[in-house]
């Protein structure tokens, strides 16, 4: 490791390894062609964890967004609401496969549930992985599976993945498009709100729409958290966030991560990969110069996303750093970009 560890906000690991008909052991031990994260990859680009994403796909959905392209921009329609137990079963599933990572990992990989923890992972050289939700459907309305997978080290939670369920309203995947679209959340989604507030479990508002994200800074006494979303002033895509949703996040003492899925960081909001790691600190930059260096960090998206090809996978991370640094980024603002803001937020987050 060098100077500047990275913790990311967002990874669907897990899911690519579950769809994988490969052995999952083999898979994220060893180094492989296949999608963005392995652990010796991981060692190479300086990625010292993140938020491991526990996603329930729905099984029939084609997102194919080539099907939907016009000269004015896209539509993409999302998917059906799923079921709870299915939901559950599948976040069981995930879940269990991220403690058998660990469990062999022969001391490589944690998966933390306190600040401490994380702490001492990123002095000692050890993935920390936060087990995190992407889309509450898992969670009942008496929050009994909440407090369950609490206990099992659920710390991060996702109200929605933009598709609609019992507790708020997504985004879809339109561009150009502003995020205030639909209702805000529901009266059960501002109930689990304020429980994961009691538990101590951060909330992380990316793919919510815009009245649900006030929702939540209106009723939350935690950090506002955008894990993997960006700037809507620079890619006017509906996922993105509004100055004034930066401006809350920044009076929370908040913090965003920065997505590197290429149709939201291209000013055009298209597909194409031949991209500079330029674009992503466009973003990056953005935030840091009009909101504060303490409110912007990264978050990828990787296995879950199409990245630049100038970023390839996991080990292209030492080249975006280089690249901030060549912006004018002092090294005390990269290690906050690259972790420290991440520790901030959870310290002020989680209880235990």
């Amino acid at each position: 490791m060098n100077d500047f560890p990275i913790f990311d906000g967002h990874n669907d690991t897990l899911l690519r390894l579950l769809h994988d008909p490969e052995d999952m052991e083999g898979l994220f031990f060893s180094e492989t062609a296949k999608g963005h994260i392995d652990l010796p990859r991981a060692r190479r680009g300086n990625f010292c964890g993140g938020f491991f994403a526990a996603f329930t796909p729905n099984s029939d959905y084609d997102a194919e967004p080539e099907k939907y392209l016009t000269k004015n921009g896209y539509d993409i329609p999302l998917p059906p609401p799923i079921n709870q137990m299915s939901a559950l079963n599948y976040t069981n599933t995930l879940a269990a496969n991220l403690f058998k990572l660990e469990s062999v990992s022969n001391g490589t990989l944690k998966v933390v549930k306190n600040a401490a923890e994380l702490e001492h992972c990123l002095n000692s050289n050890v993935i920390a992985a936060i087990f995190h939700m992407e889309g509450a459907e898992a969670i009942d309305e008496e929050f009994n599976a909440l407090h369950i997978l609490y206990q099992a080290g659920l710390r991060s939670l996702g109200i929605v993945w933009s598709r609609p369920n019992k507790y708020g309203h997504g985004v879809p995947f339109r561009y150009p498009a502003t995020p205030d679209i639909g209702d805000g959340l529901t009266k059960a989604g501002k109930s689990l709100v304020r429980e994961c507030n009691e538990l101590g479990i951060m909330i992380d508002t990316t793919h919510l729409n815009e009245r649900g994200f006030w929702d939540v800074a209106n009723l939350s006494d935690a950090p506002i958290v955008a894990t993997h979303s960006n700037v809507h002033a620079i890619c006017p895509i509906s996922r993105n966030l509004t100055d004034k949703q930066l401006q809350a996040i920044k009076e929370s003492n908040g913090v965003v991560g920065i997505n590197y899925a290429v149709n939201m960081i291209r000013a055009d909001g298209q597909f194409g990969t031949a991209i500079s790691l330029d674009e992503i600190v466009h973003h990056i930059a953005y935030i840091a110069e009009q909101f504060g260096i303490e409110h912007v960090a990264l978050g990828s998206d990787f296995d879950g996303t199409t990245v630049p090809d100038s970023m390839k996978d996991v080990t292209g991370l030492p080249n975006l750093m280089n690249k901030l640094r060549l912006h004018g980024f002092s090294d005390k603002e990269l290690q906050k970009i690259a972790h420290g803001n991440w520790i901030r937020v959870l310290k002020n987050t989680w209880k235990d």
